[in-house]
């Protein structure tokens, strides 16, 4: 059993307070509006609508339900030692601080730079499938015709505008869009449960059997259920931001775990039932192969719910990619800001507005974003099978390095520091989520290439970028030893 409060320990000197360089506005989100940039990061009907069927189609089929659940549970442990280090680390640097505290300074910065990358590169992935959508619509709608990058362009001006115009604003926007694919996608679910499923009945044990788990290619499925979920650690991003944070953060953190695992495999049961688990692997074959994987979400949702719901689930998916955009747009700007108040990058990034938004930090990002896409767009790329193929795979696989290596940082803080001596908190739960980690590591360096869309050179140019991140970090780190890293 996890407990969020049980043997609250009061955290001591250890605590990471801002410095005079640059804070940012406290008590300014509780645990609804830390989960909603969550949710938003993970972009539900994004990873419904275009995860879900390549897994059951190229993984284990029916069974894909049951990845969902498993890494869920997976990141539920890791969860446990996550929040254990967070009750004596605030800071919104969040994974390199707690890197830091456990590993050391070095490998800390190295994490640094590998969080700032995974974060800049599944937005940049997001801003090519969103464009490639919102230009489709606009055409369909208006007969306008315009390239996609235009469109990215146009939308990088407004995510910078929301971004300086501070997290309550930010956070109101995300909860409008994040309420509007949910209640969709699970009012959909509820209706398919409450009349028994689809053709073949509810068909729990075709879905999370044992066998019916690990049938076909579960490590493929597993894959993309990592795909999907990543994104809920901003919840430590946000700590200093939070009313309450040695509160709010657990339970925000605790909270949205549960909430994404329980959708996603939930959600993907339904479809599966909606359309029979013998013939749900066929169907998402044939949607794949007509280039449009979407159909085998929306056409079961339409039926349900009629034509309306055609019309608007293209829609709503533009707004989710949109919500994703800005909240991994507010999570890299607070990596920004983090480095530079700890002198790994320029202190200029410290500058916040009235607002106390850092605004600074956050034109460099939208700056990194621009460095990242343009290059597809004047190199004539797809936008999805390139842009967005491409650094969705890298980003998984940077997060996935950053939760490993916070797991380990945190059975050695508190081996260390002995501030926690509960051993499931500080010792148990990581090492066994450390594993778990390492397994679906294994997992994505493995199915790669699959993961991407594209070819082996391809994949083995973009699997090195992560340990040649982590290194250039590592070097950083060593060229700034002369600066203070507050605590570290």
């Amino acid at each position: 059993m996890i407990r969020v409060d049980s043997q609250t320990v009061e955290p001591t000197q250890t605590v990471q307070s801002p410095s005079a360089a640059g804070r940012l506005k406290p008590n300014s989100l509780g645990v609804l509006g830390i989960l909603f940039f969550v949710l938003s990061a993970q972009a539900p009907l994004t990873g419904i609508a275009g995860a879900v069927p390549i897994a059951v189609a190229i993984g284990n089929g029916a069974g894909a339900p049951a990845a969902y659940a498993a890494v869920g549970a997976v990141i539920l442990l890791f969860s446990v030692g996550f929040v254990a280090m967070g009750r004596h680390v605030v800071d919104a640097g969040a994974f390199y601080t707690y890197i830091g505290k456990g590993l050391g300074r070095p490998i800390g910065s190295g994490s640094a730079g590998v969080a700032l990358f995974a974060y800049c590169a599944v937005q940049a992935a997001m801003y090519g499938l969103y464009g490639f959508i919102v230009s489709g619509l606009v055409e369909q709608y208006t007969g306008l015709s315009a390239p996609w990058w235009v469109w990215v362009l146009v939308t990088m001006v407004i995510v910078q505008i929301l971004g300086a115009a501070g997290i309550e604003m930010g956070a109101k926007i995300l909860a409008v869009f994040v309420l509007a694919e949910f209640s969709i996608l699970f009012v959909f679910a509820l209706v398919t449960l409450f009349k028994g499923g689809g053709p073949e009945g509810l068909g729990f044990a075709h879905s999370f059997s044992p066998h019916a788990a690990l049938q076909g290619a579960p490590g493929v499925a597993l894959m993309f259920a990592v795909a999907s979920m990543f994104g809920f650690e901003a919840t430590a991003i946000y700590g200093e931001e939070a009313r309450e944070p040695r509160r709010t953060v657990p339970r925000a953190t605790y909270l949205s775990v549960m909430v994404v695992t329980v959708f996603f495999a939930f959600t993907s049961w339904m479809l599966v039932s909606a359309h029979g688990a013998s013939n749900a692997t066929a169907t998402a074959g044939k949607a794949l192969e007509s280039g449009d994987a979407t159909s085998w979400v929306f056409a079961p949702i339409t039926a349900q719910f009629g034509g309306w719901a055609g019309d608007a689930l293209p829609i709503l998916l533009t707004t989710s990619l949109f919500a994703g955009v800005l909240a991994f747009h507010n999570s890299a700007n607070r990596y920004l800001f983090s480095l530079g108040r700890d002198g790994l990058l320029p202190r200029g990034l410290t500058a916040v507005n009235r607002r106390h938004s850092p605004w600074v930090a956050g034109g460099v990002q939208t700056v990194i974003s621009l460095v990242l896409v343009m290059p597809f767009a004047l190199l004539g790329k797809d936008p999805v099978l390139s842009l967005f193929s491409w650094f969705s795979g890298v980003a998984v696989l940077a997060v996935m390095l950053l939760y490993f290596l916070t797991s380990v940082s945190v059975v050695v803080f508190f081996r260390r520091e002995r501030l926690d001596t509960r051993a499931w908190n500080t010792l148990i739960a990581p090492v066994l989520g450390a594993l778990g980690i390492a397994g679906a590591i294994w997992l994505i360096l493995a199915n790669f290439t699959t993961l991407i869309g594209g070819d082996q050179d391809t994949a083995m140019w973009l699997e090195l970028t992560v340990p040649a991140v982590l290194v250039l970090g590592v070097i950083a780190a060593r060229l700034t030893r002369g600066r203070a890293m507050a605590d570290v």
